[in-house]
C-alpha cells in the first residue's frame, strides 16, 4: 500500500495569461487532517479540482490511494476513486429532499419508481454515523441552517465510500456550536482513516484538529510538515512571504465627539429595542452569537429591511429612513454580511460596481446621461486610495479575491463620502494579508472622522480591532466593554445573558 492517500508531484497548470499552478507537490497520508493553506489566489483551488477531476491538469505526476493516473481525470472517476469535496458555496438543490440530494444521480429505483423509503433508510442510516439525528430525511435542503446542510453534504459523501475529503472553508458561517460538531465530526473520519484536505483562512482553528500544513504562495510549492512544527508566526510568514507582526492593527485615535445614535430600536422579532451611540475616532465593535440580532440591526438601521419603531439620528439630526436609497443619501452605508449576493454585481465591472450607486453624482442633470470623467476620477481615486489589485476597472469584480471585492464595496461607498459606514463580517473568506490590508482601511476611516461600526462572528477580530465592544443577545445589547479590557470569556458571558422573558 501507498504511504500517500495522495500524491502530486511537479503539477502545473496555466489559463490564459496566467500560470495557476508551478511544479506544485501534494501529500496526504491516511488517516490524518492536513491543512492546505495560502492566501487567496496562491492556487489551492486549482490544486484541489485537479484531484477532483474539475480541472485537468498541464503536465505532473497524480497518484490516488496507490493508483497512478496516467492521463486526463473527470469528476466521475475521482468519485470513483474515492475523492469528494464539501465545498465553501455547498453545491446543494435547495429544493429537494435531503435523502434526494444524497442519492442525486444515483438514485434507488424499485419496480420504475423511485423507492423513496429506501433512500430515507439509508439516508438516516448514514447521518447517524456521523452522530447526527436530528435531520428528517424529508424535509428540503433550503429550509435547514447552513450547518445541518453541511452534515448532508458529509454524509452525502460518505455514501459514496469518500476516502478523501476536501473541505473548503467548512467553518465561514458556522455558529459556534456548529463548528464544535464538525470539529467531532472530523476527528471521527480521520480516525476512521480517511484522509481530510482542510482548506481556511481561520488560522485559530487550525490547532483543534489538524496534523499536518502544506503551504503555498503565488501558484508555487513553499513548505510542509507537521503542524506542531510551526508557529503561528511562521506559517503566516511562509503564506504571505513576509512576517506579519500584528494580525489585527488598531491606531489609537483620541474619541471625537458622539456623531450617531440608535434609540429604542425594534425590527421584528430580531430587534427588540437596541440603544447605543458611535463616535467619531473609534471603532464601535458589535460581538454575539449567530441569531443574536447583529446583522439584523443593522440592516433595519440601512432600510434593507423595514423597522417596527425607533429613531435614527446623525450629527444631532432625525433621519427618516425606509429604504437603503434614503440610508445613502442621508451618509448611512453598509458592506454586508454576504458581499457577494448584497454587495456587488459580481457579473459587471469594477467600474460599473464603484459608479452604479452612484449615478446622481456623476450624471449630468441636463442631459441624464453619465459623465464618463467624473465617472473614472471616481474610479481611480477608489483604486488609489484602497490599492484595489486589478488589471483594469473593466475586470468582472466577481474574478477578484475576497478582499479586493470588499474594497470595492468600500470604494463605492467612500465616493460619496459617507458618514457611517457599516462592515458586516469583513473579513469573512478573506485571507490573513488581505485582513491585514481591510484592518488598516478599518483605521483610516477611523482617523478621517468616520463613524464605523464593525460587526464580527470572529472575537479575536472584534477584540482586535474595535475599541469599544457591545454584545447582543436574543435581539437586545447586553453588555458593553473596552475592547482593551476584553477577553472572550467576559463577551461570551454578555452574549449568553437570555433574559427570563425571552
Amino acid at each position: 500500500m501507498s504511504e500517500f492517500a495522495v500524491r502530486m508531484e511537479n503539477v502545473n497548470k496555466s489559463f490564459p495569461g496566467v500560470k495557476a499552478l508551478d511544479n506544485v507537490k501534494l501529500h496526504v497520508r491516511p488517516g490524518e487532517v492536513m491543512a492546505l493553506l495560502g492566501e487567496n489566489g496562491a492556487g489551492k483551488s486549482t490544486l484541489v479540482k485537479i484531484l477532483s477531476g474539475v480541472y485537468t491538469r498541464d503536465s505532473g505526476d497524480l497518484e490516488i490511494l496507490g493508483t497512478k493516473i496516467e492521463g486526463d481525470l473527470n469528476t466521475t472517476e475521482a468519485q470513483k476513486l474515492g475523492v469528494a469535496i464539501i465545498h465553501q458555496e455547498l453545491n446543494m438543490c435547495q429544493h429537494l429532499t435531503v435523502a434526494n440530494n444524497m442519492f442525486l444521480g444515483r438514485e434507488i429505483v424499485k419496480g420504475g419508481r423511485l423507492d423513496s423509503a429506501e433512500m430515507n433508510r439509508q439516508a438516516v442510516a448514514q447521518l447517524a454515523k456521523l452522530g447526527i439525528h436530528d435531520i428528517d430525511p424529508d424535509t428540503i435542503v433550503g429550509d435547514l441552517p447552513v450547518g445541518r446542510q453541511q452534515m448532508v453534504e458529509i454524509a452525502k459523501a460518505l455514501l459514496l465510500d469518500a476516502k478523501i475529503l476536501v473541505m473548503d472553508e467548512p467553518s465561514s458561517s458556522l455558529s459556534n456550536a456548529e463548528i464544535e460538531e464538525m470539529f467531532r465530526i472530523v476527528k471521527e473520519l480521520r480516525d476512521q482513516g480517511r484522509s481530510i484536505i482542510y482548506i481556511s483562512h481561520r488560522l485559530e482553528e487550525l490547532h483543534h484538529i489538524v496534523d499536518s500544513v502544506t503551504i503555498m504562495r503565488d501558484g508555487q510549492y513553499i513548505t510542509e510538515g507537521k503542524f506542531t512544527d510551526f508557529t503561528m508566526p511562521q506559517i503566516i510568514a511562509n503564506m504571505v512571504g513576509r512576517e506579519i507582526t500584528n494580525q489585527f492593527p488598531r491606531d489609537e485615535v483620541p474619541r471625537g465627539k458622539k456623531a450617531f445614535e440608535v434609540k429604542d430600536l425594534h425590527a421584528g422579532k430580531a430587534v427588540k429595542g437596541v440603544n447605543f451611540e458611535a463616535y467619531e475616532g473609534e471603532v464601535l465593535g458589535f460581538a454575539g452569537l449567530v441569531g443574536a440580532g447583529r446583522t439584523e440591526t443593522m440592516r433595519a438601521i440601512f432600510g434593507a429591511d423595514p423597522k417596527d419603531s425607533g429613531t435614527i439620528i446623525l450629527d444631532g439630526k432625525e433621519l427618516q429612513i425606509d429604504n437603503p436609497i434614503q440610508a445613502i443619501r442621508q451618509g448611512i452605508v453598509l458592506a454586508p454580511e454576504d458581499r457577494k449576493r448584497d454587495g456587488l454585481c459580481t457579473k459587471l465591472s469594477i467600474r460599473d460596481n464603484i459608479a452604479l450607486p452612484n449615478l446622481d453624482l456623476i450624471c449630468d442633470s441636463a442631459t441624464g446621461t453619465v459623465n464618463k470623467r467624473k465617472e473614472k476620477d471616481m474610479v481611480d481615486k477608489g483604486e488609489k486610495s484602497l490599492t484595489i489589485k486589478m488589471a483594469n476597472a473593466e475586470v468582472e469584480a466577481g474574478s477578484l479575491s475576497g478582499g479586493n471585492q470588499q474594497k470595492i464595496v468600500v470604494a463605492k461607498w467612500l465616493a460619496r463620502d459617507s458618514r457611517v459606514i457599516i462592515f458586516d463580517e469583513p473579513t469573512r473568506g478573506i485571507d490573513v494579508a488581505a485582513k491585514v490590508e481591510i484592518y488598516e482601511l478599518i483605521n483610516d476611516l477611523k482617523k478621517s472622522g468616520h463613524v464605523v461600526i464593525v460587526v464580527s462572528s470572529e472575537l479575536p477580530e472584534v477584540m482586535g480591532i474595535s475599541d469599544r465592544i457591545l454584545v447582543m443577545c436574543n435581539g437586545r445589547i447586553t453588555g458593553e466593554v473596552d475592547a482593551r479590557e476584553a477577553d472572550e470569556q467576559l463577551i461570551m458571558t454578555h452574549a449568553t445573558k437570555f433574559g427570563s422573558n425571552d
